[in-house]
């Protein structure tokens, strides 16, 4: 159901009470007996509110004094690079766990003067310094009122469900033993221990940036770009990008808002600052005649939401097609596969096969590309959720984690080099491969619901058809051997996921199909079906 302010400029009424919501981050303290009050790590990290008493200081204590136990036991001794975004809660996290970094004399470089600092920033920062780890203050997108605490590993990304097992199951230890063990400083004594250092981060990605995007050619072609930084980490990157490299862009809502009083709202009516969403988007799309491309980011820049003169907001499982096509045919990325989640579309599949490419498909998470993007088995890795990266040009990992600012600059490459915007080129795809129709929804489910979905099995399944096509195949596990947490049903036209919320009480169903909207209606009504059959 769509919310009567969808897509309308935030009401008053609804923004945040940042005053209130940053004295419960230092007042409450979590009732360690309900489990929803503790640490939780989902697929991108611990979020919560501390209005719901499961993100507030004692959290960041606690769950920062576990990763720097699992810094020694797993031997890791170079710097720890820490980021945070431009949510209200993020300054008061980033202060916490610098407290607590420095009474443990851990080396760490963190933003000077407190800037903000995107979380693929974060990823290429560890890659460039051998023996590095980092964390990213973040909640992604989600509301104005939430915050959120990653940890990125070695690798430069999200650490793998072993690691964050340990780290919050550690960090819940301190929690219920009222941080008994958790080392901290005030932060006036931590900002003067020698092994806090204040870092320029903008600078050595800026530079870097040519070396994995075309920026002579966006240059060359004279590009009118609109940059949307909505409010968020990377507003600094756009100016210092536009001055490096002298192009044509005009930026956007890039000052700090804790309120986020400037988004439009989301679907649901509430403020998300959702770069998939064209709700969330509303703002920026009304501009896409303005310039010849147009882009925007989440709060901590790992997404993308292109807006095309042809097509204005451009669906992210499109787009995630075009940027594989074009760098298949741009890049010298020979022998090197190519990531998806098994969420994503399977015009991905059709354009990789067209391409020659083999097709690493994977459950939700930028995790599973990790490994795969530094061993050289993929050159691209993406999600449905409008998340990204790629290799440089010479074939090394740019970033491990999901970088929206490379994904945005990626469109303006392939205009500038194309003469097409990615609208229009995605048209071209569909006239080679068809057009497939996508759609996700999601509905209410308990913790008990979302362990049945969780746990499914093929034999869970009694249908032998989905919406009148004979059932190929039921996979619970990804072509990566890992368990999806759900399952996926294909048949020859069109395939449905079903799988449970890691943050939120939800379930998502996934379905596309390649025929027409009535068939992919019929998709979602089986999919349905079966749900209601399991709970």
């Amino acid at each position: 159901m769509i919310d009567s302010n969808a897509g309308k400029l935030a009401p008053k009424e609804i923004l945040e009470n940042i005053a209130n919501l940053i004295s419960q981050y230092y007042l409450n303290y979590p009732d360690t007996n309900d489990t929803d009050q503790l640490i939780s790590f989902g697929t991108s990290g611990h979020r919560g509110s501390s209005l719901k008493n499961n993100f507030n200081e004692a959290h960041i204590l606690a769950v920062t004094q576990a990763v720097v136990d699992y810094r020694k036991k797993q031997n890791i001794t170079g710097e720890l690079f820490i980021g945070m975004d431009t949510h209200a809660l993020s300054t008061a996290a980033h202060n916490s766990a610098l407290q607590v970094l420095a009474a443990n004399e851990v080396p760490v470089c963190y933003a000077a003067n407190f800037e903000y600092t995107p979380t693929p920033v974060i990823s290429h920062a560890i890659l460039n310094h051998q023996g590095s780890d980092g964390i990213v203050i973040t909640p992604s997108h989600n509301p104005p009122c939430d915050g959120g605490f990653k940890y990125n590993g070695d690798n430069g990304g999200p650490a793998d469900v072993d690691a964050t097992s340990w780290i919050e199951n550690k960090a819940n230890e301190y929690l219920q033993n009222d941080l008994e063990g958790v080392h901290y400083l005030s932060i006036e004594e931590a900002l003067e221990q020698e092994c806090i250092t204040p870092y320029d981060f903008v600078t050595p990605y800026v530079i870097d940036l040519q070396n994995v995007i075309d920026m002579e050619s966006i240059k060359k072609a004279n590009l009118t770009i609109g940059a949307d930084c909505m409010g968020g980490s990377g507003m600094k990157y756009y100016h210092a990008i536009k001055k490096f490299y002298g192009l044509d862009i005009e930026i956007f809502n890039d000052t700090a808002d804790f309120t986020f009083s400037f988004m439009h709202c989301d679907k649901d009516g509430k403020i998300r600052m959702d770069c998939s969403s064209p709700y969330a988007m509303a703002g920026l799309i009304e501009y896409k005649d303005k310039f010849d491309i147009a882009f925007g980011n989440d709060t901590d820049f790992d997404r993308h939401g292109i807006v095309t003169k042809s097509k204005g907001l451009l669906n992210p499982n499109h787009y995630l097609s075009v940027a594989i096509d074009y760098l298949c045919k741009h890049r010298k990325f020979d022998n090197l596969g190519i990531g998806k989640t098994l969420v994503s579309s399977s015009m991905i599949d059709r354009v990789a096969l067209d391409n020659g490419k083999d097709v690493l498909e994977t459950p939700v998470g930028f995790k599973w590309f990790v490994d795969p993007l530094i061993d050289g088995k993929i050159f691209f890795g993406g999600e449905e959720s409008a998340g990204a990266s790629f290799l440089r040009f010479d074939k090394k990992p740019w970033s491990t984690d999901k970088d929206g600012i490379i994904l945005n600059l990626l469109a303006a490459e392939i205009l500038a080099n194309t003469k097409k915007d990615p609208g229009e080129y995605y048209d071209d795809l569909t006239k080679k491969h068809g057009n497939p129709i996508y759609k996700r929804i999601d509905a209410p489910a308990n913790s008990a619901q979302k362990t049945i979905l969780k746990n499914l099995t093929s034999e869970d399944i009694q249908a032998t058809t989905m919406a009148n096509e004979k059932i190929e195949s039921i996979l619970t596990t990804a072509s990566n051997g890992a368990k999806i947490g759900g399952l996926k049903i294909n048949t020859k036209n069109g395939w449905c996921a079903l799988r449970p919320s890691g943050t939120e009480d939800i379930y998502k169903i996934y379905a596309e199909s390649f025929i027409d909207q009535d068939h992919l209606e019929s998709i979602i009504d089986d999919a349905k079906k079966i749900v209601t059959s399991l709970f």
